[in-house]
């Protein structure tokens, strides 16, 4: 039988950061890393439009991602591999309401608060910044002026990949099939083609699968896919290379992609997908993004789809937050899961945390606590906001 000290099912962004970060930790550690699709066909990594922010609402989440970006810049001593350069356009976050305007005042303070650069710009202020859209249902918007932007989602998921195996990884392609556990602890897993696999502890990083994972214990776990199409639209008027990623209050996104733009719907009430419909929704370009983006500037008035694709957040229902940490039920079981569509701008920090959980007990770079398993098992949710 086949023994390992740790087991982590799901080797995309999250699984192969805590990987990398455990071995970083331990060199002595065996660890294995279970992953259904070594191509990433339909994993949320590869089908990411890769930004990263420190607009959010909670300071863990601002903090999560200063390291990120520090990560990134400084990736070659981490990693040791090429630079992954970060398109610091910076992300607009516009309101057309009151209170709308007040949070953005209150979150850019504990973003400003906390060492981030975020600029709050009346109408006036945006116009003669992005004088090629219009403003005029605009209450206030919110600028990052550094560190936000887009970077190469593959490339940052090979680095951790080649570093960790660097480091003694072992990782494989296959299937987790069930979970047995005796006295509060898992005991082993069988893996569809490697058959049972025995583990000290075990981290569940199954992306939108995570929920499956813990049925398997019949347990529960409030993350479900929820599906999002992504377009590639030219529009020859509307050439703004320095743009930066725009959120709407009309309820899309939009950013530069070199000399086109990537977009899609912000939804306000969607639900849960079937796990295998990767199903563009064609028809949301048209009835949904292009008359809002129209209205915002005409410089869009011939824009085209040249390209779209859908992939899956994995959706926390309770709040929108990442859930990190230790299970209470199964002691030597940690999750990371539920991110909402910002898991990879989170990889970094997440991996560290957990790596160091699992190795020391207790979070040594970044307090993690708040996102811990306890609050999705009482039902008290530690809501984000800021869900792009």
């Amino acid at each position: 039988m086949i023994k390992y000290d740790v087991l982590i099912i799901g080797g995309a962004i999250t699984g192969s950061s805590v990987a990398y970060w455990l071995s970083r930790l331990d060199p002595n550690l065996r660890i294995l890393v279970v992953e259904k699709d070594l191509q990433y066909r339909f994993a949320s990594t590869a089908l990411s439009v890769a930004s990263i922010r420190q607009q959010f609402t909670t300071r863990v989440n601002v903090q999560i991602s200063q390291f990120g970006v520090a990560f990134l810049k400084d990736i070659q001593t981490y990693l040791g591999c090429d630079p992954i350069p970060v398109t610091e356009n910076g992300y607009l976050f516009l309101t057309s309401t009151r209170s709308g305007a007040s949070t953005l005042r209150q979150v850019a303070d504990i973003q400003n608060d906390l060492g981030a650069e975020t600029a709050l710009l009346s109408p006036r202020d945006l116009s003669a910044r992005f004088p090629w859209m219009t403003f005029d249902d605009i209450t206030l918007g919110s600028l990052g002026l550094r560190d936000e932007g887009w970077f190469d989602n593959m490339s940052l998921l090979g680095a951790f990949k080649m570093a960790a195996k660097h480091q003694g990884v072992v990782t494989v392609q296959d299937t987790v099939c069930g979970l047995y556990h005796k006295q509060g602890r898992i005991t082993e897993v069988t893996l569809q083609h490697a058959g049972v696999v025995q583990a000290g502890a075990f981290v569940n990083a199954a992306g939108t699968s995570a929920a499956s994972i813990l049925q398997m214990l019949g347990d529960t776990l409030p993350v479900e896919p929820r599906k999002r199409t992504v377009f590639l639209i030219d529009a020859p008027k509307a050439r703004y290379p320095n743009a930066p990623l725009m959120i709407d209050p009309q309820g899309y996104y939009l950013r530069p992609e070199h000399d086109r733009w990537l977009c899609a719907v912000i939804p306000k009430d969607d639900q849960a997908t079937h796990p295998d419909d990767f199903e563009p929704e064609h028809q949301q370009f048209e009835g949904d993004i292009w008359p809002a983006l129209y209205a915002r500037s005409s410089a869009f008035e011939q824009a085209k789809v040249v390209g779209l694709w859908a992939g899956h957040y994995a959706y926390n229902t309770l709040d929108q937050n990442a859930i990190v940490g230790q299970h209470p039920h199964w002691l030597n079981l940690y999750l990371a899961n539920g991110f909402s569509g910002h898991g990879l701008q989170q990889a970094p920090a997440i991996g560290r945390g957990l790596a160091e959980l699992i190795c020391h007990g207790t979070f040594r770079s970044l307090d993690l606590s708040d996102l811990d398993v306890e609050r999705v098992l009482s039902e008290t949710p530690f809501p984000e906001i800021a869900i792009v």
